[in-house]
């Protein structure tokens, strides 16, 4: 599975925390951002956004928040198994073998 360097970013910060706020990841990547480039802080929001709501789709994130029908706000977001299988990856913690010693 391909990742941005914003998704891999996210996976991480969530492998460190057992909650992450969506405020901390817009603050965040304003930060970020701000010393590169002049960008506003809509467009930030908008990027996070988007970038939560494709590794929800992909399954490495669970989302809390409130769904509308036109719209999902997202509060809040936590990693899954198979998302914590990818950070630990990125991190490059070696995954323990389910094996019995004899």
């Amino acid at each position: 599975m391909r990742l941005s360097t914003l998704q891999k970013s996210i996976l991480l910060q969530c492998f460190d925390q057992k909650r992450l706020k969506k405020k901390a990841l817009d603050d965040w990547y304003a930060h970020q951002a701000a010393p590169s480039r002049s960008v506003r802080y809509k467009d930030t929001q908008n990027t996070v956004t988007k970038t939560l709501e494709n590794l929800i789709d992909k399954g490495c994130l669970t989302g809390v928040g409130i769904r509308t029908q036109q719209k999902w706000f997202v509060h809040e977001v936590r990693l899954t198994p198979d998302g914590r299988k990818i950070a630990k990856k990125l991190r490059g913690v070696q995954q323990a073998l389910p094996l019995q010693p004899s």
